[in-house]
This record gives structure tokens, sequence and C-alpha cells, in this order.
């Protein structure tokens, strides 16, 4: 079979559609290891074990995949229509991160991964493998070594026709394909993704302390959410994109053409009211296909709470009211800490001498702790 034809390859990967494509030698990230090693090393991932358990394996595709000789990056844009800063500001709504207010992108980048793969293999030759996200790769660093864009201060890839706006996955292939050249920073002396960050998770530029972001605690954390951390969340129940929607490359963005990626409208805003309402087979009902429906319903709700907590309305003090009595103690803490938000010191007071009596639970009865 003839050589693989890269401008062919481009060509298909965008009319699967894909927005970008890139290509990067499979060696081409002889830093990335020591980079990850030094994150873990410092506990900033927090508890997401995974990272340490293939750790050995993130740095290196030839690890992963032994016979890989190239990688072939493809980014998808899933660019708003508008500012999600903006939806800060309704305070008695939720705030989900854009990239969930639609499909789960694992399930509908993959379909498009699979059919490159496939098409590849067919008229190209060789063998290829397909990642996206849910392995151990480290798409930023490949996608910045195959021109797609590069690792911004925040540590997202920034690209200057799409902003923050992408999604990323990966084609190995055992083709020798010649590599793109890589991005260089184009971040210069700005530093506005580290000043809006609401809980400074960024200990310095080009870094990240997951156990300080508001996506990891929102997302991936299990336990309670420390106080230090609750007012800062506002009204953002799943995931944050301050760092992401401040970026000032996003001026050459543009909304997604992809219906898969545009927001659902029941998930744009909705309202805290009503999310915290939802019991376990209503929560799957509306997150079904949504990667929110990952956390569980008691999680979720958790952070529904200290949205509510963080409203200023005292009407909403029945939904947390309603909550007390909840299986989950996520759930009567965080239903507690609204209320001590919203009702007023004697009104809070009278009901927390009621409650700590019949709670079982240490964590929720410190948070009806008078004191």
């Amino acid at each position: 079979m003839p050589s693989p034809d890269a401008t062919a390859i481009r060509t298909q990967a965008l009319t699967l559609g894909f927005d970008a494509v890139g290509f990067a030698a499979a060696t081409a990230l002889p830093h990335a290891k020591a980079g990850l090693a030094a994150f873990l090393a410092a506990g900033r991932h927090g508890d997401m074990g995974w990272m340490e358990t293939h750790a050995d394996r993130r740095g290196d595709p030839q690890t992963l995949w032994a016979e890989a000789k190239s990688v072939i990056v493809l980014a998808a844009n899933y660019g708003p229509d508008h500012n999600p800063l903006d939806d800060l500001l309704h305070k008695d709504r939720a705030v989900i991160s854009v990239y969930a207010r639609h499909r789960d992108y694992h399930d509908t980048l993959k379909k498009r991964l699979k059919a490159l793969g496939r098409w590849l293999c067919a008229t190209q030759g060789g063998d290829c493998k397909v990642f996206v996200d849910t392995a151990p790769v480290m798409e930023k660093p490949l996608a910045q070594a195959a021109g797609l864009g590069w690792q911004g201060k925040h540590t997202n890839l920034v690209s200057r026709e799409f902003g923050s706006w992408l999604f990323l996955g990966a084609v190995f292939t055992t083709l020798e394909l010649a590599p793109d050249a890589a991005d260089s920073d184009h971040c210069g002396t700005c530093c506005a993704c580290l000043d809006i960050c609401p809980t400074a998770a960024f200990p310095a530029p080009y870094q990240l302390d997951a156990r300080r972001c508001l996506s990891y605690l929102s997302i991936e954390y299990k336990g309670h959410i420390a106080r230090e951390f609750r007012a800062a969340m506002g009204n953002r129940i799943y995931g944050c994109d301050d760092c992401l929607a401040v970026c000032p490359w996003n001026k050459f963005a543009k909304p997604t053409g992809l219906a898969d990626f545009r927001a659902r409208a029941d998930l744009a805003a909705p309202t805290l009211a009503s999310l915290a309402k939802l019991d376990d087979a209503a929560f799957r009902a509306l997150f079904s296909g949504s990667p929110v429906k990952r956390i569980g319903r008691d999680r979720f709700v958790r952070n529904v709470l200290i949205a509510i907590g963080n409203s200023g309305k005292p009407e909403l003090a029945a939904c947390a009211q309603e909550l007390l009595d909840d299986p989950s103690p996520l759930v009567r803490a965080m239903a507690a800490w609204a209320l001590r938000c919203l009702l007023e010191i004697p009104a809070f007071a009278a009901l927390a001498r009621t409650r700590q009596v019949c709670e079982t639970d240490a964590a929720v009865r410190a948070e009806w702790d008078l004191s």
C-alpha cells in the first residue's frame, strides 16, 4: 500500500465533524511524564487515584501502545452561544458547565473517532486505536505537539481559532505520518484565567491544584465540600467555566456547529428549586445521556443545596428544609448549611436544637452546631 495520504486523512476527519486535526509523533512528549510526576507528588490530584494508577502510561504514548508510530489528534468545537459568566448572575438558577449541557462528549466523539479509525485502516493501511479522555492519554500536550493550540496558564488547551472551547480525542496509528509543527505559547503577560479563579486553584501559571478547583470539588470529590469553598461555588452545581470563559482568545471562537454539542434547553439554566426536588429516578431520567449522571443524585443535590445557600433568597429555604430527612448525609449536611445561610439566627437556632437530637451522623451534626 502507498504512503499514507495526510491530506486525505485531514479531509476525512473534517468531513466526520471534527473542527481541527493535527499529527504528532508517538514519541512527542519527552517532558510530560516529569510534569505529571511533580503534580502527583505534590498531591494536587486530590482523590483522583486513577491518575496515580496509570501515571507510568500517561506520559508516553508508546507505553500505552508500543506499536504506535503516530498520533492523529482531533478537536471538536463546543463553544457556547453566550458568555457562561453571565449565568452566574441569576442566583435562583443552576449553572452547569458548558461541556455538560448536552450529550456526553465521550459517546459522541468516540463514534466519530471510530469512524475515522475504520476509514483509516481501510484506505491507508496499518492498525489504529482510538481514545477520548477515558484512557491514560495526555491529550492536551499531544494537541500542542500536533499544532492544535497550546496549554494556557489555566492548563487547558487554547486555540487561536476556537479559544478554550475544544474537546479532544486521539487516534493512535502504526502509520508513520509527518508530524505537524508544535504550537507555541501565546498567553503573553495575560493572567485573566488565574485572576478570576474563585478559589485560587492555580499556585502558579500553568499549575493547577485540583483540590481547590470547583470543577474537581463539584464533580470528582465524593465527600463533604469544605466550608472554605462553599461560598465561592455560588450557583455552580457542576463544574466551573470561569477560567475558560474569561480567556481573551475566545474573541475568535464561535458557537459550535454540531447539534450534539448544543446546550439542551432544560440544562441551560434550570431552577435550583426544581433540581432540589429530584429523587434518584428523576435525576437519572433528567440526565440520561449526560455526563452529569455519573456523579449520582446525592452529590448532585449536595451541590444544588450549596447553591441554594448562596442564593440569598429566603424563599428557597423551604427546598432545603424538605431535605433534612434525606437518606444521604451529604444531602442532609448541606441542607443544614443552606438553612444556616438563609434563615434568621433565631429560626435556625430553634431548628438546630431539634435536629441535633435526632441526627446520627457526626458530619451533619457539625453543620447544626450553633457555636
